[in-house]
């Protein structure tokens, strides 16, 4: 059964760290995650991903308080979340597993 996030912004990118650690994001996802959110390297965000260990480095991100800030961190949560799930997908689940979120149905964008 899903979990439902904390309120508010801050809240959401919480869960999202939560999410991505879970999914045991690593330090060389950063470059492609920075990439696939569409950020610059000189981003806040994009700069703290690729400092330091990679746990430490998410709770940063999800702590960024600007408005702006929240929504490039957002993006790139996102990112890092899809890169590290599909690692994980491949190497443990692909035989099957329980994880509710890979049961979810694709959704075609019109």
């Amino acid at each position: 059964m899903p979990i439902c996030a904390p309120a508010g912004p801050a809240g959401l990118l919480l869960f999202l760290r939560h999410h991505c650690v879970q999914a045991r994001a690593v330090t060389e996802d950063g470059p492609e995650s920075i990439r696939r959110a569409g950020l610059r390297p000189t981003h806040t965000p994009a700069v703290l991903i690729t400092r330091g260990r990679i746990d430490q480095q998410l709770g940063k991100i999800a702590g960024l308080a600007p408005p702006d800030e929240r929504r490039k961190a957002f993006r790139l949560l996102i990112a890092v979340l899809a890169i590290a799930d599909e690692r994980r997908r491949e190497r443990y689940c692909s035989d099957g597993c329980g994880h509710w979120w890979h049961s979810l149905p694709a959704v075609n964008p019109t």
